[in-house]
């Protein structure tokens, strides 16, 4: 099958499709005349990459992944470290995004919002504010 319907199947952009076949991760067959034929294992491959994105995986992982994934003698402990992995990563960029929640709450809680020019967000911007 060709880009498009590889794409609709799939659920990625052509151009994504194109960028994991630059970088390996997928290797359609081509036609006489040079078009690129989707298999339905390649599709399959395509999906598999897709859920791992959204799930947050980046494109090395997913290469491991999917290493994993076509090897019938891996052990689930390997993909098992690499999702951990991901959960401890997903974790930090939370508590990170909990902190700088917290500070523009604060920033936001002592700005008086009015007429006057005093505003500790841009004190803090420009980094002359103290916050707590």
């Amino acid at each position: 099958m060709n880009i498009g319907i590889a794409s609709e199947k799939s659920g990625l952009p052509s151009k994504t499709i194109r960028y994991y076949e630059d970088i390996g991760l997928v290797r359609p067959a081509r036609t006489d005349n040079g078009y690129r034929d989707y298999s339905v294992a390649d599709i399959h491959r395509l999906r598999f990459l897709q859920r791992s994105r959204s799930l947050g995986f980046s494109v090395d992982e997913c290469r491991q992944l999917l290493s994993l994934y076509h090897d019938r003698n891996r052990e689930s402990a390997d993909v098992k470290a690499i999702a951990e992995a991901k959960l401890v990563e997903i974790d930090r960029k939370i508590a990170e995004l909990a902190g700088l929640r917290h500070l523009l709450h604060h920033l936001v809680e002592h700005c008086h919002g009015d007429e006057r020019p005093d505003c500790p967000i841009i004190d803090e911007l420009a980094g002359e504010g103290m916050v707590q």
